[in-house]
């Protein structure tokens, strides 16, 4: 029959039924681990997963859209980015991961609600600490994202993600120093002093999960946008310049248009 179909080499079938199979063999021990997990580290698996898939480049297709929202998956770490110092369990190895060292929108635990730790040494405290109220509201609209699908006028992500690219200060600074500059500066005006002093150099809107000491800028910013509503992102495309310009617009323009749809929509269903 592989003559009649013009096939005459077999080699590069079989090595590719054994990578199959190989496959099929792997999937059905993680699944037969998956079925020993209790519910908790079964959500916690979820966040791995998709922390693995971002690792290795793999946008895992509507695999990532059915564990977190989309876009979301940016902000979840490959591997543990903080911890609680409460609730970390201690002197257990190797030592469980817990889901909140992996959400890179958080800087509070989820359980107890202390501040969380950056990991290793040299840990620097927050300049930021004046934001704290409107901090935590940033963090909660991130949470109720990712864990409950909960959005209010838009997507906290995307807001995120829009903040963080980059701008043009005014007025201009040396030239080496402007790709230092995010959108997000113009709403944290310390954000500028903080990135020069420390010599930062910030993420980018694709993996933007920030140290755990700048975060509070990030969290604060997405919270005063998320306040204002749409016209502060038009009045924020007035600090870039160029191509960067015509992408935020771009992305701004239809992040509010999807929000006009809901708000239509919403109101079709009361009437």
């Amino acid at each position: 029959m592989c003559r009649n179909l013009g096939i005459e080499d077999l080699t590069p079938i079989l090595q590719a039924l054994q990578v199959i199979d190989e496959a099929c063999l792997g999937l059905a021990r993680a699944l037969g681990a998956l079925q020993a997990l209790g519910k908790s580290n079964r959500q916690l698996f979820r966040f791995v997963v998709v922390g693995r898939l971002v690792r290795f480049g793999c946008n895992g297709g509507n695999l990532n859209q059915e564990i977190v929202p989309v876009g979301l998956h940016r902000l979840i770490a490959a591997r543990p980015a903080q911890t609680c110092a409460s609730c970390s369990p201690r002197g257990a190895e190797p030592s469980p991961i817990l889901r909140s060292q992996l959400a890179g929108w958080r800087i509070t635990c989820p359980h107890c609600g202390t501040l969380l730790r950056g990991l290793g040494d040299g840990e620097l405290p927050s300049p930021f600490r004046q934001y704290h109220r409107v901090t935590l509201r940033g963090e909660k609209l991130l949470d109720d994202e990712a864990e409950r699908g909960i959005r209010t006028w838009t997507s906290a992500t995307e807001i995120a993600r829009l903040l963080l690219m980059r701008r043009i200060p005014i007025p201009i600074s040396r030239e080496h120093d402007l790709w230092r500059f995010r959108v997000l500066g113009a709403i944290i005006p310390d954000l500028d002093h903080v990135i020069a002093e420390q010599q930062e150099n910030l993420p980018t809107p694709a993996k933007p999960i920030l140290p755990l000491h700048l975060r509070p800028a990030l969290l604060a910013g997405v919270a005063i946008v998320e306040r204002a509503g749409p016209e502060m992102l038009r009045m924020l495309r007035g600090h870039m310049m160029g191509d960067n310009r015509v992408r935020f617009t771009d992305a701004a323009e239809n992040i509010i248009a999807q929000a006009r749809r809901s708000r239509a929509s919403s109101q079709m269903q009361l009437i």
